[in-house]
């Protein structure tokens, strides 16, 4: 698996000595808890764990702290539908590497709605030159199904030579297109592209060479696809299936 030369971001650290309290939100979170350097791989960081553990909140905040909307969308949006987020990233020191990208998103299914609705605006406020909506395929997203327009922005308006910050992008995708979804991330990081994905799909999260950092009640830890609650899982039921059924619909 080829690899950056110089990834564009090298770690996130977490400022433990101001952090005011790690008996409250957000740093009682299992994520934030124990966070002292999350190391990025050159190429895609995976960041697995349940629900509950701040996969979310992290990653969010990590993109803030980037630059990017709380809510999604590249660094020139600049909209705020509801704030909500919890300024975790005034506490991250983000790690540069040497080079700089050309491009970058931020991508999350829960808010992508609202980046939407903020493209079809733009296009509106603005009558006359190119429409930001050509970024993302031409055709407006609201009027295709939620699965399609999440697709059709990572397909189009991913350009290359970026920094992608994804939270959990298969709630929009099928099987057939978190599949789909692997393969453009491979273009993408042969186009020197560098990841960050929060997911729970085994699918999206086999990328091979990646890293997978997941985070349990005791903290991070660096994993592996088939060491990962997802992947036994979904292993255990579909190897015995029936056995599994029959426990979990006794009366």
């Amino acid at each position: 698996m080829r690899e950056l030369q110089s990834p564009f971001y090298r770690s996130i650290k977490l400022k433990r000595d101001k952090v005011p309290s790690f008996g409250e939100f957000p740093f009682n979170l299992s994520a934030v808890k124990a966070l002292e350097e999350l190391t990025l791989h050159p190429n895609v960081t995976f960041v697995v764990g349940e629900n509950g553990m701040g996969k979310s909140t992290l990653l969010e905040a990590i993109a803030v702290a980037m630059g990017f909307n709380a809510e999604g969308g590249s660094l020139n949006f600049n909209f705020t539908t509801y704030d909500s987020h919890s300024h975790l990233d005034d506490y991250l020191t983000v790690v540069r590497g040497t080079e700089r990208p050309k491009d970058g998103f931020f991508l999350r299914a829960e808010s992508f709605y609202n980046v939407a609705s903020n493209i079809e605006e733009m296009d509106n406020e603005f009558a006359f030159g190119p429409k930001v909506i050509d970024s993302f395929g031409g055709k407006s997203l609201h009027e295709q199904s939620h699965g399609e327009a999440f697709f059709a922005t990572f397909l189009n308006r991913f350009r290359g030579k970026g920094i992608y910050i994804l939270d959990e992008p298969e709630a929009a995708l099928s099987p057939l297109r978190q599949l789909s979804m692997v393969s453009r991330i491979h273009e993408l990081v042969h186009d020197n592209s560098q990841f960050i994905i929060a997911t729970h799909s085994p699918i999206i999260m086999s990328y091979p060479s990646a890293k997978i950092v997941e985070l349990t009640e005791e903290g991070l830890q660096e994993t592996s696809l088939e060491e990962t609650n997802h992947y036994q899982i979904m292993k255990q039921f579909f190897d015995d299936r029936d056995r599994i059924m029959h426990h979990l619909l006794q009366p």
